[in-house]
């Protein structure tokens, strides 16, 4: 959850920067240290991209030491140029397929020369700062794009595997494939079907063992396992060929049709641009979700990126490398290990360096089959599930599989070129998707549009209007967002003419019940061509009105008289209006039901119902109104977005990844303010954001089952505490009588009586909000609870087993309500600070 993001600390007691605002910062006087996080992470990578570098050569047909030296130049130059610190680039699988085919076709020289001119093309592209451009491509088309090249590396592979000899196109390939199972060789198919093996079970071994032996990257367990198994049975296999450095291959001049060549560097270009700034994107998520990193890691740099992946491909294209691009298996693997900086990167690359002129006679050891099998499996693993999953969700299922199909049968340029286009049409397609019916009911004429009203679906509008007849009662529900002119100029004539015959037309916005402007004639249209709310009631509605709670809404439930019961019942308070004045606990608790306090600017007061007024809503009452237009609008408008998702959640269970422990002050949204879904959070609301300590004679077991549960049987990995500004439930703690009465409202609260007594307790430093102090007591003591309710959850017994097995942080969380703004404790035993969350940080 993005929210919970752990973000920089500040220190109130250092220096104040030089520079002057928005102007770049001092540079530091020397470069980052070599840590020792950085060392065992470069370790970590070098031995995932060993054998990955020669797996990726041998399947483009390329010399296999073409893949160690992009893999070192990815590492060094990549390392020390590029924008994305924890990226990890190299010989990436999404660029087998390209290359093969260059390879096939202009031979390796040219190649070369090819990967060089993508190169300078991308560090044109860097100087031109269009790097975010990239982003502009659709999802579905990326990951179409990678399934497809995924799909032909797995098919061209299993030859290697079966121990034949793959074509470059994949329809070859699929037409030999019986063929070639019945002529298998047995022990190219044994090393193949170990180095599998190895790679499919290493990442799951059980218990204390596993996780040490884990530490081993799973490819070199599988690539290792598999070649000494070989070696010890003897097996007459075809292995790992590293000519001499003195006769590899330089980059020569490009020969071929110039038309040929600028399609070829186009596509070099294309590839390695969008799978880098996307590999650096996701970097960034990586690294925000860890705590240890996100404080000290800079977010990508895109342009900078991009002229590291340019210059990265110039040299290695000189120096006879394969193009070079952002891989995700390295970059995660170095994230995972750690890294805190670039330096792992370049040493990593250092290392393959080292490899490659020292462990020449090893690396020659290793069978063909065996390295088949490794990118058999990554080319597997491209199709992603999870991927595939998302893009039906959003109903780009189509566009995925055009792009797919297009790569496999066609090659990458045109499978993405085709996925652009399917693109396109679907996005023009949802464009002009309005759905517009007609019904009468009880002599009222219903029109309703669904969808977005332009010019296209002007012919369908005009025709379902003139079914209303001429002087008839009419209601026209929009449920769009969008109007063009052509759209508003017809539904305005239609509604002058409709209203000069003697008839109404209502224009109903996207929630039942609410009126756009007025009821007859042509007001209730925007000239601009959208719509207003500018009835009697003052109501500006917004696009997010369907979560708002404003009260612009006035059922409609009978006559005049009705409506003015129940404008009487939500509207503010006059100045003459009287009303009684609470007394006792429930005035010093009146922050707790009430959006504001009485007497103070925003707040609204319940006006006093008749004595013959009922308490309990019926289907009448202005509640129950506002509470069945509120289910309708899910049902007409949100479940069917979530429907798949919910499923989806009733068939696997909830697996929630964090407890979200707070108040249960109707200003708080939690899924809104921590941009979550179904499914993510395991919430517990209170009044005061309490959680009792264990043992306590007559205490509450409802919130010690609840953290039991989330923490023994669902297993989340975080436990947040979140107060919020302008509590009650704190403002009754400072106001506490010893003479109340003792409540049920009263016993709970005193809970809260050791934040009281800590935030007394001068001994111990206050806590702070962005490095400033509090506003005023109620603020201190609403942050002063969280920390407190922190040592409480600390000593609940499950809490405390899982702090010390590592597997449950424990996160403070304050929520400022007028401005809008979390903030999290980033320093708990050091000065308590409350930090703010960059929104760098939530969009990453």
């Amino acid at each position: 959850m993005s929210a919970c993001t752990p973000t920089r600390h500040d220190d109130p007691h250092r220096k104040e920067h030089s520079h002057e605002p928005h102007s770049p910062p001092s540079p530091r006087p020397c470069g980052p240290r070599l840590t020792g996080a950085d060392v065992s992470a470069s370790i970590a990578v070098f031995l995932i991209a060993l054998p990955l570098s020669l797996g990726i050569a041998l399947a483009t047909g390329a010399p296999l030491q073409a893949g160690l030296v992009a893999a070192a130049v990815g590492g060094v130059v990549v390392g020390r140029l590029g924008g994305a610190p924890l990226q990890v680039s190299g010989p990436a699988a999404g660029l087998t397929v390209v290359t093969a085919e260059l390879i096939q076709r202009y031979g390796w020289r040219t190649t070369c020369a090819i990967t060089v001119l993508a190169g300078l093309a991308q560090l044109g592209l860097g100087l031109l700062r269009v790097a975010r451009t990239a982003l502009a491509v659709s999802p579905a088309i990326v990951h179409g794009m990678l399934a497809g090249i995924g799909v032909t590396i797995a098919v061209a592979q299993l030859h290697i595997v079966l121990g034949g000899t793959p074509h470059s196109s994949v329809l070859l390939n699929l037409r030999d494939l019986p063929a070639q199972l019945a002529r298998v060789q047995t022990a190219a198919l044994s090393v193949s079907a170990l180095t599998l093996c190895l790679l499919l079970a290493w990442p799951r071994l059980p218990g204390r063992a596993g996780r040490l032996l884990r530490v081993v990257p799973a490819p070199l367990v599988a690539v290792t396992g598999a070649t000494t198994s070989a070696a010890l049975l003897g097996f007459g296999l075809p292995k790992v060929d590293l000519p001499s450095w003195s006769s590899h291959a330089l980059a020569g001049l490009p020969e071929g049709p110039a038309l040929g060549l600028i399609a070829a560097v186009l596509t070099i270009t294309l590839v390695c641009s969008v799978q880098s700034l996307l590999g650096a994107v996701a970097v960034d998520k990586m690294v925000a979700a860890r705590p240890a990193l996100s404080g000290r890691v800079r977010r990508a740099d895109l342009d900078r990126e991009l002229l590291g992946q340019g210059a990265a491909n110039v040299v290695s294209g000189t120096l006879g490398g394969l193009p070079v691009a952002g891989v995700a298996v390295r970059s995660t693997a170095n994230v995972n290990a750690g890294a805190v900086s670039r330096n792992s990167t370049m040493l990593h690359g250092v290392l393959v360096v080292i490899a490659a002129l020292l462990m020449v006679p090893i690396l020659e050891l290793i069978p063909l089959a065996s390295l088949a099998a490794l990118v058999m499996a990554v080319g597997i693993q491209m199709v992603s599930l999870h991927h595939i999953r998302t893009v039906t969700r959003h109903r780009e299922v189509l566009v995925y599989a055009v792009t797919t199909v297009g790569v496999v049968f066609l090659g990458v340029l045109e499978g993405v070129a085709l996925g652009i286009g399917m693109a396109v049409a679907v996005a023009l397609h949802r464009l002009t998707r309005t759905r517009i019916t007609h019904h009468e009911k009880e002599g009222v004429h219903h029109v309703h549009v669904r969808g977005q009203l332009t010019f296209l679906a002007v012919p369908r509008l005009s025709r379902t209007l003139h079914l209303v007849p001429q002087g008839a009662h009419a209601v026209v529900e929009l449920d769009g967002s969008f109007m063009d002119h052509a759209a508003y100029e017809s539904l305005q004539d239609w509604q002058s003419t409709q209203t000069a015959h003697g008839g109404t037309v209502e224009l109903v916005g996207r929630r039942t019940g609410v009126r756009i402007g007025e009821p007859t004639g042509p007001a209730g249209l925007h000239p601009d061509g959208g719509t207003t709310a500018s009835d009697s009631s003052g109501c500006r509605c917004h696009p997010w009105t369907p979560w708002r709670n404003h009260q612009c809404a006035i059922p409609e439930t009978g006559g005049p008289a009705q409506r003015n019961d129940a404008e009487t019942t939500t509207a503010r308070a006059p100045e003459d209006t009287e009303h009684t004045e609470p007394s006792g606990l429930t005035a010093k608790l009146d922050a707790l039901g009430a959006p504001g306090a009485p007497g103070t600017p925003g707040a609204t007061v319940e006006a006093p119902a008749p004595p013959s007024s009922p308490r309990a809503p019926d289907a009448t009452t202005p509640t129950a109104n506002q509470l069945a237009r509120g289910i309708s609008a899910f049902q007409r408008n949100t479940a069917p977005l979530v429907r798949s998702e919910l499923a989806r959640l009733a068939r696997e269970g909830q697996q929630p990844s964090q407890l979200f422990l707070t108040c249960a002050d109707s200003r708080l949204v939690t899924s809104m303010i921590t941009s979550s879904g179904p499914g993510d959070l395991f919430v517990v609301r209170n009044v005061g954001n309490l959680v009792p300590p264990p043992g306590e004679e007559s205490g509450d077991d409802s919130v010690a089952a609840a953290i039991e549960y989330a923490v023994d049987v669902l297993r989340v990995r975080s436990i947040t505490v979140c107060g919020h500004s302008g509590c009650g439930a704190m403002q009754a703690l400072l106001a506490a009588d010893q003479d109340t009465a003792q409540t049920p409202l009263r016993r709970w609260l005193r809970y809260g009586a050791p934040s009281v007594a800590r935030m007394a307790d001068g001994s111990r430093p206050a806590a702070r909000l962005a490095g400033r102090a509090a506003a005023d007591t109620v603020e201190q003591l609403c942050l002063t609870n969280v920390i407190q309710q922190l040592e409480h959850l600390r000593a609940h017994d499950s809490v405390s087993r899982a702090l010390r097995a590592g597997e449950l942080e424990l996160h403070g969380m304050y929520f400022h309500v007028g401005e809008a703004q979390a903030y999290l404790l980033s320093e708990v035993h050091e000065g308590e600070v409350f930090d703010h969350v960059g929104v760098a940080d939530l969009t990453a």
